[in-house]
């Protein structure tokens, strides 16, 4: 799972990535990446709304997600928050599925590729 620190807690800085990141879209998630000078650790944050389905499979998703994410974290740059926003479609998507919609979004929006 994430740390504390490898997640985004404050609404301000998920309204920062949203608006002011790069975006890359998918059938099942959207994830957005704003790369930072800072000098601390990549953080995650997850978007699921109730369009998802109930609280039970919003959680299932969630919990998907930070394994997923938990995976590339040695490989997301110091400083870059990255929010991912789930579709409906990503309740019914396969673990392999989620990883491999992750893993395209983040070669594509992070410097230097992401192992898949």
């Amino acid at each position: 799972m994430l740390a504390r620190p490898n997640r985004l807690t404050r609404g301000v800085d998920y309204r920062q990535v949203v608006r002011r990141g790069t975006r890359c879209g998918g059938p099942r998630l959207v994830t957005s990446v704003l790369p930072a000078s800072d000098d601390r650790a990549p953080r995650f944050g997850f978007i699921i709304s109730k369009q998802v389905g109930t609280a039970v499979v919003r959680n299932t998703v969630r919990r998907r997600l930070k394994a997923v994410c938990a995976e590339f974290l040695d490989t997301v740059p110091e400083g870059t928050d990255v929010v991912i926003r789930a579709l409906p479609a990503s309740a019914t998507a396969e673990f392999a599925d989620l990883r491999t919609d992750v893993a395209r979004c983040l070669n594509r929006l992070v410097a230097g590729p992401v192992r898949a």
